[in-house]
């Protein structure tokens, strides 16, 4: 099933990765940028949230981590401490491809071998570890070898691959695939491919297992793409780090083939936040009491149950720049507190500001987007400051609710990346998903 009015709650890495882990608007506990240059601030996501690990974990299921974590790298903030019983993978926000120990070499020509992290660390477990191998195959390797493991057992894979973040790395396989391509869109293209590559050999597994039909996977990225990797988000404007739709809106597909029918299109508006709430449902996992939830279970809109919008809204908060939509429409405020108003349904690329001609609206939808924002708490750190990233058809956005924040308005950086896959397999003895839960960035459950 393809939904093709699915977003993510931020247009940048860490803070929309806090929000799918948790099922709640990361904005609510101050997780509302990617880590800033000052050393002394404590980065993480706050250990007041229970994780979608934690909760299929209490359910049974096995749970793990392939890829990127970018959630804090102290001890207390670390995979294994937030629900993952294993993690393989690299703690910041990006790495290079090509580890010091590779046995391939980058031919695009671009992403010098020094750059993006090159001597950062992976990780198994808690131990640095030699990797050889193009880093989305490792990925898709040791998500695989997790698959096979857990043949008998409930399990949940969190595979969050860094393809298609800068730096453009790839190696020859990957290239050669492209002839008529050149440049940072070649480059694209073989890093993406290398994602096709791994996100099948994942699958392959799960049918191997016998799992395919009881499996339930979600692939989702955690924002739009930048000029910086050659994307191209066309027809939608805007790039990562607004809140246009091309920084927001995200490719989200999602297979279960016991339950969900093949090649089905939904236009309803979801977010990245219901993948908890939906991945719970499915194994029959007991969300903690107390959680305040704020994604929704979308199993009746997948199965065909019930047709209702998931959501009456959605909102998004980063920094000076802000949003809500209800239905078709999206009203999006700017720097110097002007407002633009989209009919979503007619024009995705938001060329068209219906705000003078539909005052009411604008007033009603300013009127919901002030509301939430007077619930949020403020940052708990501060972002890095770079130049605005280009966009079509607007500037960066100014936040204009009640309270003030202290915040410039700056483009986050430009990197790109495609997201989790979630996967989660339920017991035996349950209806749902059969035997085991995965995630990746591209996004699965089973």
């Amino acid at each position: 099933m393809r939904f093709t009015n699915a977003y993510v709650s931020c247009p940048v890495c860490s803070p929309t990765r806090a929000g799918l882990l948790t099922g709640r608007y990361q904005q609510r506990f101050g997780h509302e940028f990617n880590p800033g240059p000052d050393p002394e601030q404590t980065f993480g996501l706050p250990l007041s949230e229970r994780t979608i690990a934690d909760t299929l974990k209490a359910a049974g299921y096995r749970t793990a981590l392939v890829g990127k974590w970018h959630l804090g790298s102290e001890p207390e903030y670390l995979p294994q401490r937030r629900g993952f019983d294993e993690f393989f993978g690299f703690l910041g926000g990006a790495h290079a491809y090509f580890t010091p120990d590779a046995k391939e070499q980058n031919v695009t020509g671009l992403g010098p071998a020094g750059a993006g992290g090159a001597r950062a660390p992976i990780f198994r477990g808690t131990e640095p570890v030699k990797e050889e191998a193009y880093l989305t195959d490792a990925f898709g390797r040791e998500a695989s070898a997790f698959v096979a493991r857990n043949k008998d057992n409930p399990y949940f894979l969190y595979l969050a691959f860094n393809g298609v973040h800068t730096p453009l790395q790839a190696p020859k396989k990957y290239v050669e695939r492209f002839p008529n391509l050149s440049g940072k869109r070649q480059a694209y293209a073989a890093m993406l491919s290398a994602v096709d590559d791994a996100v099948g050999q994942v699958l392959a597994q799960v049918k191997a297992n016998g799992q395919e039909q009881d499996t339930l996977v979600l692939f989702i990225s955690d924002n739009g793409g930048p000029p910086a990797n050659g994307s191209n988000n066309t027809p939608l404007s805007g790039f990562k780090a607004s809140v246009l739709e091309g920084g927001i809106r995200v490719p989200l597909f999602v297979k279960w083939p016991a339950k969900i029918s093949a090649g089905a299109v939904r236009t309803e508006p979801v977010i990245s936040l219901d993948i908890l709430p939906t991945a719970a449902a499915a194994a029959g996992a007991k969300v903690a009491d107390g959680v305040a939830l704020e994604g929704v279970d979308l199993l009746p809109l997948l199965t065909g149950t019930s047709a209702a919008a998931p959501h009456e809204r959605l909102y998004w908060r980063f920094g000076e720049q802000w949003a809500i939509r209800e239905g078709d429409f999206k009203l999006r405020g700017d720097r110097g507190g002007a407002v633009s108003l989209f009919n979503l349904k007619d024009d995705m690329a938001e060329h068209h500001d219906l705000a003078v001609a539909q005052p009411e609206k604008v007033s009603a939808l300013k009127a919901a987007w002030d509301a939430w924002d007077g619930e949020l708490s403020d940052p708990k750190w501060k972002r890095r400051q770079q130049p605005v990233a280009a966009a079509a058809n607007a500037g960066q956005p100014k936040a204009s609710g009640p309270r003030k924040r202290k915040q410039q308005a700056a483009a986050e950086e430009a990197g790109a990346k495609a997201s989790p896959a979630d996967t989660a397999k339920a017991p035996a003895t349950d209806p749902g998903p059969a035997s085991k839960a995965s995630t990746s960035e591209p996004g699965a459950t089973k």
